[in-house]
């Protein structure tokens, strides 16, 4: 018996994801709808094509990325309202997680268009598939292009006891990990996820202190895509939280949030931003 072909329904917008790396890796589901929606919204039309091809798919393409999503959501919509079938598909991985896509599905919701999710490769879940991790995740994505905004973001995560993962491109690469180890601790284990599905697929798992010597030791380990997953706050870190946040409580009893937090900092050894916005929920909340 042979599977059921699917086709591609008049005015519906099918989220298609497509592979990180390995053209193999696209379920049927995928390459059914790609061959008979009547268009194919995609972040790089160039690079959608050598998919496309490798499948024997000829398609109407039209570009759909970070720098005309609102413009090419609102020609979208147009068309799907007009009975036109649509996939939106990036250049690797799923619409919307850390690519385009996201600003399309809320006008389409919003034009009570159907939307139709195929699920597929994902960079994050296949980087977590291989890191044996035994317990709970936080997926953050990107971190910001700067030093000062990225150790900022990362100072907010550094309190969490899920394992933190990120994306990272190589020519920020050993920036971010040096501020990974600079904000949240050397002792932290790091598994760097490299090239997943590619020729020069790699996994490396260290402790974040000894990350930049192991990149830098060869430049191959600089190339490519990455996604890295950090360790969680130690369980040992607890009792000292716990001791900062009393701390805190104390001094907000006669102090405002700022000052307050800064003290705390000083006398536990805890990080101040963290403290900082604990102060000021608590504020909020009296």
């Amino acid at each position: 018996m042979q599977p059921t072909e699917f086709q591609a329904r008049p005015g519906s917008l099918y989220i298609v994801a497509t592979p990180i790396g390995n053209l193999r890796d696209i379920t049927l589901r995928a390459l059914d709808i790609l061959k008979s929606v009547d268009l194919i919204a995609a972040e790089d039309t160039r690079t959608s094509s050598v998919l496309l091809s490798a499948h024997g798919i000829a398609a109407k393409l039209i570009a759909c990325h970070d720098h005309n999503e609102r413009t090419a959501a609102a020609t979208l919509v147009e068309k799907l309202l007009a009975g036109a079938s649509v996939a939106l598909i990036s250049d690797a991985g799923t619409p919307g997680i850390s690519d385009p896509g996201a600003a399309v599905v809320r006008a389409a919701r919003a034009a009570g268009i159907a939307i139709v999710p195929l699920p597929g490769p994902s960079a994050v879940a296949t980087a977590l598939s291989a890191a044996g991790l035994d317990g709970d995740w936080l997926f953050h994505g990107f971190l910001p292009h700067k030093s000062g905004d990225r150790r900022r973001a990362l100072e907010a995560l550094a309190g969490e006891a899920a394992s933190l993962v990120f994306y990272e491109s190589p020519h920020r690469l050993l920036d971010t990990v040096a501020d990974l180890a600079a904000v949240l601790g050397g002792e932290r284990r790091l598994l760097v996820a490299r090239e997943l599905t590619k020729r020069f697929e790699e996994f490396h798992d260290c402790a974040l202190a000894e990350a930049l010597e192991w990149l830098q030791g060869d430049e191959n380990r600089q190339r490519g895509e990455f996604v890295l997953i950090v360790s969680g706050r130690p369980a040992e870190a607890d009792a000292g939280l716990k001791e900062a946040e009393r701390v805190l409580a104390i001094l907000l009893e006669d102090l405002p949030a700022s000052q307050a937090a800064r003290l705390a900092a000083r006398i536990t050894g805890a990080k101040k931003n963290a403290l900082y916005d604990l102060a000021v929920s608590i504020k909020q909340g009296e």
